[in-house]
């Protein structure tokens, strides 16, 4: 177990590379309960979202699913969401746990003005995530009045799971088909337990933090803390396409992020395969030609490739092709490839 947020979360409970190729060739079970839940309900909801985060949320139908962001007002990124819109006067914004208070602060100031309500609800759920390629068929049996085959990736709806309420998402930070269950904290333990006991003989297993952090590091997806924060603008972490300059009204954020978009990124996001079997750990310098030029911002062994893999921050013009790149591991110039994000992309 590891403190986070205020929270004890399991780090692993055996073996974090088992974990993570559980889930890549069966399931694994998740508790994301330590993740904020604020709820923007109201007939102006939807208008206020779309002042308050940089995505056109007004614009998402009932039942699905959008991932976004909330900028300040110079561009940077305050933290990444997902907003799931229930009903039509009912969204369900989700951040990452320490970001939580934040997020909600910022989303109350800036829905003033509008009739819409924000209150904090992370108290009011639980979260629990099943993610594989078994996931759907563990799944199924336990969900009552839902048909999983009809919910879309980014898409939920209401139903059952082992005869408790829940909203079900087909949303997930894996890189694998999964589901998201948002259920209220007593019903926790038994819908885990009718989880386990249902996937039990599928291969899945319980997974912990660290499985979750390869997992997504394989998949590209950033992390708030590491990809992106207060200096980055969705622009640098090549997540320009989140932010709709084409939606109604005014956002948070709109200028800065305009003059970004027309200037260029100050820096990029890229993927590394580091050419040895030392680990380019977050902060380490990544050099070109010998010369500082970026640093990595994530990094860790792929229990998927067989290899360390890494993300990190360049300067314009490092990742050309004619550059020599290395990653400065405690005073040795490692050797390092530029390979395309995502690492891994599952079948479909």
């Amino acid at each position: 177990m590891t403190s986070f947020a205020g929270w004890q979360m399991p780090l692993r409970y055996a073996s974090e590379t088992a974990e993570h190729l559980a889930v890549r060739r069966a399931a694994g079970l998740f508790d994301l309960s330590h993740m904020g839940e604020i709820a923007v309900t109201g007939p102006e909801a939807g208008a206020a979202l779309d002042y308050a985060l940089v995505g056109d949320l007004s614009g998402l139908r009932p039942g699905r699913a959008r991932y976004t962001m909330i900028c300040a007002e110079d561009g940077g990124v305050l933290d990444d969401l997902v907003v799931y819109r229930l009903d039509e006067h009912e969204f369900l914004v989700i951040a990452n746990a320490s970001n939580t208070a934040v997020v909600f602060g910022a989303v109350r100031e800036r829905a003033a003005g509008h009739d819409a309500r924000v209150a904090d609800a992370t108290g009011d759920y639980a979260l629990i995530a099943i993610q594989g390629p078994e996931a759907a068929g563990i799944l199924a049996p336990l969900a009552g009045g839902l048909d999983l085959d009809t919910i879309r990736y980014y898409a939920g709806a209401f139903g059952e799971v082992a005869g408790h309420r829940a909203w079900v998402a087909r949303t997930g930070y894996t890189g694998e088909d999964g589901f998201e269950v948002f259920c209220q904290p007593e019903d926790a333990v038994p819908i885990w337990d009718a989880l386990a006991t249902a996937g039990r003989g599928a291969g899945l297993v319980p997974a912990g933090l660290a499985a979750r952090d390869t997992l997504r590091l394989e998949a590209g997806m950033p992390l708030y803390g590491n990809e992106l924060g207060p200096d980055v603008t969705p622009f640098d972490a090549g997540l320009g396409r989140v932010v709709k300059f084409d939606k109604p009204g005014e956002f948070v954020g709109r200028e800065a992020l305009a003059a970004r978009a027309s200037s260029g990124p100050a820096k990029r996001l890229v993927g590394l395969t580091i050419q040895s079997r030392r680990i380019a750990r977050h902060g380490y310098p990544v050099l070109a030609d010998g010369k500082t030029c970026g640093s990595v911002t994530s990094g860790a062994p792929s229990p998927t490739l067989g290899v360390p893999i890494a993300m990190a921050y360049l300067e314009p013009g490092a990742d050309a092709g004619d550059h020599v790149l290395s990653v400065g591991i405690r005073g040795e110039e490692v050797p390092a490839q530029l390979t395309d994000l995502p690492f891994y992309r599952r079948r479909r």
